[in-house]
Order: structure tokens, then sequence, then C-alpha cells
């Protein structure tokens, strides 16, 4: 390839999507996915915008000499690298380098075939590990949840578990879809992880048999009592629906109380938890609220009367993270629910998706939400009203049944009180 149009097209490349991102991030976009990300995520994403700012690209970046670097590094590489080069993977790799630049686990960019695999977690089933995961305080992937039944639980993963390595590479500071693509595989291939189990000291090889793996959402039974329990795994589009017909079902076998088990729910879609938080409030109460570097304040609030008026316990640990928390510390601030459980993960920003013109996509963070009396726990987290740790027993099982768990019990435990009994 002459090198002298492989300077112009790289440069003009990277001028380009340079510029279009800063406008398009900068822009008001209501999300088009309903994609929540097997992270800490997971993100809020729906319904959320900021507004244009009054700032041209050019000002943003007119003392970043970019153009020339890009030349310059084009030339030496077209001249002396030893073998041929793939410009495409190269000037894929500076879209994906400009927005991790920013050092925001959060902001990704995703090419066509990433994005496709993003948007597969929402249709509810993939091959794969079969468990939530999240990128730890350490920079390494953390798995929030396992399921029972999958490869994961097979190969005897647990929740709280490390990556690594995948395949022999180590996973320290990357972007969490870059590395739930290299777990997701064909079914029936072999993936080996390297883990670190936390508490253990001890660094583990583990050989995963991939499998197409469907994701529960909603589960939910009547315990003693007339108390409810409902578990939610995440704030997918089903989610509410679910929820729904969940709660109609104990209502109908006449719920007195009611648990709500966020423990390893990495968050989700605002829509649904503000269609699931509409259940306990009347018409019209502030649920959360956002704010970017703007000023701008977006609020939003319960668009149906309450239906639940009992009293309700909500589970979460130091997995719950992002609308688990919305959920959980909106039901706090106004004293409607009682949490259960420890710290909660602390992600209190919001992401949305911008789509780009060539079929690509950037998840961007942009503002910070807070909860209706004004936190925001980014970092910090929600502090359980009752803190109760799961046995340690527990923490080595993927399967624990309600009468075994410590936490579930203390939640019943605190129901009765409320109840009387």
């Amino acid at each position: 390839m002459n090198r002298g149009f492989l300077k112009g097209f790289l440069a003009g490349l990277l001028c380009f999507v340079m510029l279009f991102a800063i406008v398009s991030c900068a822009g008001s976009d209501e999300n088009r996915l309903s994609k929540k990300e097997p992270t800490p995520g997971a993100e809020l994403p729906d319904n959320t915008g900021t507004p244009t700012p009054t700032l041209t690209p050019a000002e943003s970046i007119k003392d970043v000499n970019y153009v020339d670097k890009v030349k310059e590094i084009a030339e030496v590489l077209d001249y002396y690298y030893y073998q041929p080069i793939d410009y495409n993977e190269v000037v894929d790799g500076i879209y994906h380098g400009m927005v991790s630049a920013l050092g925001d686990p959060y902001s990704a960019y995703f090419n066509s075939d990433e994005l496709e695999k993003f948007q597969e977690s929402s249709s509810g089933s993939y091959a794969g590990l079969g468990a939530k995961v999240s990128i730890g305080e350490d920079k390494y992937p953390r798995l929030n949840r396992v399921f029972p039944g999958s490869p994961a639980d097979i190969a005897g993963l647990l929740a709280d578990d490390e990556i690594i390595e995948v395949e022999g590479q180590d996973v320290y500071g990357m972007e969490l879809n870059a590395v739930v693509n290299m777990i997701r595989g064909p079914i029936g291939s072999h993936l080996k992880l390297t883990v670190y189990r936390p508490g253990e000291n001890d660094y583990l090889e583990v050989d995963v048999v991939r499998n197409t793996v469907e994701i529960p959402t909603v589960e939910h039974q009547m315990l003693a009592d007339g108390i409810g329990y409902i578990m939610v795994a995440e704030f997918d589009e089903v989610t509410a629906a679910q929820f729904d017909e969940a709660i109609n079902d104990l209502q109908a076998k006449h719920m007195n109380a009611l648990i709500v088990d966020l423990r390893g729910n990495p968050g989700g879609m605002l829509s649904t938890v503000k269609s699931m938080l509409s259940r306990f409030f009347k018409k019209g109460t502030l649920l959360v609220y956002m704010d970017d570097k703007y000023g701008h304040r977006e609020e939003h609030y319960s668009y149906t009367d309450a239906t639940i008026d009992i009293p309700v316990a909500v589970l979460i640990n130091g997995n719950s993270a992002s609308a688990s928390e919305v959920f959980a510390g909106c039901l706090q601030d106004y004293d409607k629910g009682i949490l259960v459980g420890t710290q909660s993960f602390g992600k209190g920003i919001v992401q949305t998706l911008i789509p780009l013109s060539d079929g690509s996509a950037i998840k961007v963070t942009i503002s910070a939400y807070y909860t209706p009396k004004g936190r925001n726990i980014h970092k910090t987290g929600l502090t359980p009203d009752v803190v109760v740790d799961l046995k340690d027993e527990l923490k080595k099982k993927n399967l624990v049944t309600v009468e075994e768990d410590n936490q579930i019990q203390e939640a019943v435990a605190q129901l009765r009180k409320k109840m009387g009994l």
C-alpha cells in the first residue's frame, strides 16, 4: 500500500471519528438498545440524554496535535513493521483506544461485530459461562452470580471468583466487552480460565465447556407466614412483566409481606426499574434523578398508583449494582423497605449507547444518578439497615436453599417483626 495514501486515509478517518464521536456523545439521544451489560453495570441506559453544548468539536480538541502524530506513526509502521498490516484492525484500534483512554470502565467503542455480541445478552440466551461478570476494583473481571446448572457451575466456579487469564491471556485492565467476547464461543468448545478465589489465596485452572445459557430474570415463591419471595437476577426488557406476574401470583395467594432479592444483580434498564418501583408508590412520586456536566437535571417519576402496601425487605450484597441500587435506594429513602445484607457495589453513573453511521456504536457515561433524597452512591454503595454477611460455607455453593440462606432468614425475621408475629 502506498504510504502517502495510508497517511491520508488514517489521518482523515481519525479526524472524522473524533469529530463525530464528540458531537454524538454530547448530543441528546435516547438509547436504542435494550442491552443491560453483564456488569455493574449495568447501566440504566434508556431514556437518558444530555443537551447539546455550545462548544464546537474544534474548540474541544484544538490543542491536541493528533493529525500529525497519526501521520508519523502510520509512516513508521508502513515502512518498518516486519509483517503485513491489516489496516482495518489498525483503524479499529484507533477507535477503541480513543474511548478507552477516558479511563472509564463503563465507556466503550463497539465495532459492528462487537455491537452484535453486545446486544446478544438481551436475547436471553448465549453460548458461554452462565455467569454474570463485572470489572472488580482491582481491574480484573469478577463473577457476580453463577447460575445453577450452568457451564460455570459445572466447572466449579463460584460467585466472587476473579478471572485472571482467558486462554492464557492476562485480562487485567481490559474492557468488559472485550473479556466477554473472549469468553463466548461455539457450543461445546472448551474455555481455559485462570481464576483467583478471594479468601483462599489460591489460583485455579478451570476448564469450562461452553453451552447455551438460558438466563432467568425473575423467580418467586411463597414462604411461611404469607411472606412472598422474588429473586430478580437483572433488569432486562422482560423483567418488569415477569415481576408483575410474580406479584400478582403472590397477591392471589394472600401475600402479607415481600422479600425482593437483588443479590448479585448487576443492573439493567431504567424503564424496567421505573415500572417495578411504580408498584410501590403513588403516581408522581420522584424515583430517581440524573445530573450531567451541563447542569441538566432529568427526573423520573412513578407513573401508576401503588398496588403494594405491605412490609418489604430488599436483599443486597457487594454485587448489587446500578439499577439494583436505584431500586433499593428509592425504597430506603422513602422508608418503604428495609435493606438487609451487605454494602452494595456503588455504581452511581449512567451510560447511553450512541449509534454511529457505519453500524458501530459508542457506549458512554453521560451523567450521575441520585436517589430521591439526593444520595449519589458511586464508589460507596448503599449501607443496609440490617448488616448480615452470608455464611462462609454458603459462599462456596451456587445453589443455596431458602431454609439455609441466613440472609433470607434475617429478612424473614425482620418482616415478622413488622407484621407483629
